[in-house]
């Protein structure tokens, strides 16, 4: 049975949801963040090896970017964008790569359909294709199959959660029930109650059941796979109840909490790149760099 941690939280009402979780409306500026992440994105691409759009499964959107690493053998971060599983792409998060690639990683932007058009149990499927896509690609491709760390921001925290308490074997008897080597989340949602009672997020159509089924919070992991979640100092009360609930919840598997300074729900996703920053010590610690 799940286990639910704030189950019918009395300060779930629509409105308290609402303001809550509606980043964008918090966060007035944002149109200025894509629209950098896309530009910077465009210059990764053109400057930094890559072999864009392979296909880890059959459906248009089921397409990653893969920057190889300088020496063979090194391990993976695997990135998955966030966007409420309904908007961004993975071409808006190619600016990630570089600080990673000098620093002796390989780098996997993956893509999903987005919702409600694909539903979020898809898009864990689809993750799960192609976190097994790459361990199997992992020889030609240049990595340690042994070390690939998923990390993801937002409902990509609620993805990157998921990869870590997937049941490897019983997905295709080829792979190791440790496939995931480690869990880097930022701003996670793990508790998706108050995501279905957010109006804005309506289309969604997160029934109880649903919930129960896509709450990382709601059931725990057989493997000690590490996970660092972290989320910002200045966002929400909400996302910073997220952060600790996953704590609380995966004792096992939560080696710490990070609450990043001076930092809201959209420029924690710079501090993964900028190697001067606690978020990216860490990425490179579960990477072993």
């Amino acid at each position: 049975m799940p286990v639910h941690p704030l189950h019918d939280h009395p300060a779930f009402t629509s409105e308290f949801c609402e303001h809550e979780y509606n980043n964008l409306a918090r966060i007035p500026d944002h149109p200025t963040y894509t629209a950098r992440w896309a530009a910077d994105g465009a210059l990764a691409r053109r400057t930094q090896a890559a072999q864009l759009g392979l296909p880890y499964g059959e459906t248009p959107a089921e397409t990653l970017d893969y920057f190889p690493p300088r020496e063979p053998g090194a391990p993976l971060l695997v990135f998955i964008h966030g966007g409420y599983w309904r908007a961004l792409n993975k071409s808006d998060f190619s600016w990630i790569a570089p600080a990673y690639v000098a620093r002796g990683a390989a780098v996997a932007i993956v893509d999903y359909g987005l919702a409600p058009a694909t539903p979020i149990e898809e898009i864990v499927r689809q993750m799960l294709r192609a976190h097994a896509w790459l361990y199997r690609h992992a020889a030609e491709l240049g990595f340690d199959a042994r070390r690939i760390v998923t990390s993801g921001h937002s409902a990509g925290g609620q993805l990157t959660a998921m990869m870590l308490a997937a049941r490897w074997q019983a997905w295709s008897t080829d792979l190791p029930p440790d496939l995931v080597s480690g869990g880097l989340a930022l701003s996670g949602l793990y508790d998706l109650e108050p995501v279905a009672k957010a109006p804005f997020l309506a289309n969604l159509e997160l029934t109880p059941a649903r919930v129960d089924a896509l709450s990382p919070a709601y059931f725990v992991p057989e493997r000690r796979v590490p996970l660092i979640a972290a989320v910002g100092a200045s966002e929400t009360d909400e996302f910073r109840r997220q952060n600790r609930l996953i704590a609380a919840c995966w004792p096992r598997n939560v080696t710490r909490t990070l609450e990043i300074p001076d930092c809201h729900h959209l420029d924690i996703c710079d501090r993964l790149a900028d190697p001067a920053q606690d978020l990216f010590a860490a990425a490179c610690e579960l990477l072993g760099v």
